[in-house]
């Protein structure tokens, strides 16, 4: 088995601090995870500067789920909506059910 690819050029996103956004536009292509672990955030953040090249955001929100209850989320969300596709496919940190 291959491992994961990595970024060999460095990225001009990078270089300038505007690859994670603070706030996601209202165009970002995105996905809510139930936060499993306490260090989730920052492993995916880490994944995904590692494995992605496009502009992203990671935060938690709060939503409400179908019973009226508040949940704490992960938001993950990808400028290019191709990212958003691969990331969920292959990041190994997110657990199905």
């Amino acid at each position: 088995m291959s491992s994961p690819r990595k970024l060999k050029e460095p990225n001009p996103l990078n270089f300038y601090g505007i690859r994670q956004v603070r706030v996601p536009p209202p165009y970002f292509e995105s996905i809510s995870l139930e936060l499993s672990r306490y260090n989730l955030e920052q492993t995916i953040i880490k994944w995904i500067t590692e494995n992605l090249k496009g502009r992203f955001y990671v935060g938690s929100i709060t939503e409400l789920n179908k019973s009226n209850q508040y949940v704490m989320l992960l938001k993950v969300a990808f400028e290019d909506p191709k990212e958003l596709s691969f990331f969920t496919l292959a990041c190994p940190h997110l657990k199905y059910k």
